[in-house]
């Protein structure tokens, strides 16, 4: 541990790079379980969603707006197609490319999970009134911006190299 400009050594506990990284920990490993009965992870929740806003999509297309490397990509959709959640069709611009599509089952899933990370979260900011949970929010914001991910998108998604982050802390190697 280092020492603060006094001399007295900081416990961890005073330190929000500690901090951060604890609640983030312990929030992550959480929502995986509670998603877990409905046979998704947190990855596939948070495409599911960008699917749902942008369906039709190709693959590179989400890829680049989630900033995702393509290879990453390819195997969350293989997964979310082999549990029955997407469908690949042929692109109606481009016969090279895939559309994404939800199906009826993810159509059907997505109110439930969306209703899993809200309770999720609003156990997680119990302690908190209405005005303390903005300013929380509004801070995280300004701190995810300085990281240079896009907004709403996990840096575990990226599979840039070495093993991915595929549910927001268990490891798993890349596709």
């Amino acid at each position: 541990m280092s020492a603060d400009t006094s001399g007295a050594i900081r416990p961890l506990a005073s330190r929000a790079n500690f901090l951060l990284s604890q609640l983030g920990f312990h929030i992550a490993q959480s929502f995986a379980e509670r998603l877990a009965p409905l046979g998704i992870a947190p990855n596939h929740f948070g495409l599911l969603m960008q699917l749902e806003r942008a369906e039709g999509s190709s693959q590179q297309r989400l890829a680049d707006a989630l900033g995702i490397h393509r290879k990453v990509m390819v195997g969350l959709l293989d997964d979310l197609e082999r549990r029955g959640l997407v469908e690949r069709r042929r692109h109606p611009a481009d016969r090279r490319a895939h559309a994404i599509h939800l199906t009826a089952a993810a159509r059907e899933l997505l109110p439930r999970a969306r209703d899993v990370a809200d309770k999720h979260e609003e156990e997680v900011l119990a302690t908190l009134d209405e005005g303390e949970r903005a300013q929380l929010i509004a801070v995280l914001q300004r701190l995810a911006g300085q990281t240079g991910d896009p907004p709403g998108v996990h840096p575990g998604l990226r599979g840039k190299e070495g093993p991915l982050l595929n549910v927001w802390g268990s490891r798993r190697a890349p596709s």
